[in-house]
């Protein structure tokens, strides 16, 4: 049986609901989170972005960018509210709601509780609730598996809807850039364009060994995406035990220098992350992988959840010194955050922690 598969993503979900529930935002660019002087930005309006403001960029390149923006304060709390509400439209349908942040989610509507044949018509009406019901719009991507259903959803932003067919992927993925392709990032993307990867028709020339040798067990997904390949499963909400991100290196690293660059670019992705699942933790967690793919991983749990981006970051620094990376040659960067409070609705920079800007 192929599968029925939609990946919703909310547009500009914080900023959109700032605008929503005050009318002097509307039409504006609108940063929430950080300020004018210090902190990150946690997402930017349509119209922000059209400066270059995005999510977990400082606050000061944001105000560099566009000197007009508007600076608000998150209300995780009311972010999360409105999630709950989304995700009760989607339990209309299907029990098989995996979400992946608060303002995504894939469901898998193949046999759904309307008896509906056409997912396409899903789509739409969620998509019409949604807007109908909280003022909001949300972008919508139909296939026959969850890798293209996510790739789809981004075509036609904002508010807007695409479908893959499955006689029509090979041809949509031969020639799709290979930088938007989802689970490829940019320093993927910049690495294959120099290996004359541009698009997926000359990723699909390389044979798998060939992926593997030079990405990693990356190289396996990439082999089989670009065939329209996917069986993961649409996989029911899960509570998440840690969040992490990590960079691996195309040439091993050792100066420690250069290392806290790459760390604080992956603090940014966590952080980002962080607040998009609203889950602040008490442990923090940097791990390294050395040349030879041995791993060392140093710990510290806090008193109080890590609500602050700066602290965050500094605390990674000292972690990262802990373990003596100076006597290494590095591949490999991550930092997580685990040991959630279940208080997960306190505002952000709150907490009087180290200031870096």
């Amino acid at each position: 049986m192929i599968r029925k598969i939609i990946h919703i993503d909310m547009d500009a979900f914080f900023a959109s609901i700032e605008q929503r529930d005050f009318p002097h935002l509307r039409g504006k660019p609108v940063a929430v989170g950080g300020s004018r002087e210090r902190g990150v930005v946690a997402a930017a309006s349509y119209e922000a972005r059209k400066f270059g403001v995005r999510s977990a960029m400082p606050s000061s390149l944001a105000y560099r960018k566009c000197p007009q923006i508007i600076f608000t304060k998150s209300r995780f709390h009311v972010y999360k509210a409105v999630s709950e509400q989304i995700r009760k439209i989607f339990y209309e349908y299907t029990d098989l709601v995996e979400p992946l942040s608060l303002d995504e989610a894939y469901l898998d509507v193949t046999e759904n509780k309307k008896g509906i044949a056409s997912a396409i018509q899903i789509a739409e009406e969620i998509r019409k609730k949604i807007s109908d019901t909280l003022n909001l719009t949300a972008s919508a991507g139909v296939s026959y598996n969850k890798f293209l259903a996510k790739t789809a959803s981004d075509i036609n932003k904002p508010n807007g809807l695409a479908v893959i067919l499955p006689d029509e992927a090979i041809d949509f993925l031969e020639k799709l850039q290979i930088d938007r392709f989802y689970g490829i990032g940019n320093v993927t993307a910049d690495k294959m364009k120099k290996l004359g990867i541009f698009k997926g028709s000359d990723l699909k020339k390389w044979p798998l060994e060939h992926l593997i040798d030079t990405f990693g067990k990356s190289g396996k997904f990439y082999y089989h995406i670009v065939r329209g390949i996917d069986n993961r499963q649409v996989k029911p909400s899960r509570e998440r035990k840690s969040i992490g991100a990590e960079r691996t290196f195309s040439k091993d690293i050792a100066d420690v220098g250069t290392m806290k660059q790459h760390l604080s670019k992956i603090a940014e992705i966590l952080w980002k992350r962080i607040t998009n699942a609203n889950k602040y933790g008490k442990t923090l967690t940097v791990k390294v992988k050395l040349h030879n793919f041995e791993s060392h991983t140093k710990s510290k749990t806090f008193e109080k959840r890590i609500i602050n981006y700066n602290f965050l970051l500094q605390e990674s620094y000292h972690l990262l010194d802990d373990l003596e990376p100076q006597k290494f040659n590095v591949r490999l960067l991550g930092i997580s955050v685990s040991n959630f409070s279940s208080n997960d609705d306190e505002p952000e920079n709150t907490q009087e922690q180290l200031k870096l800007f």
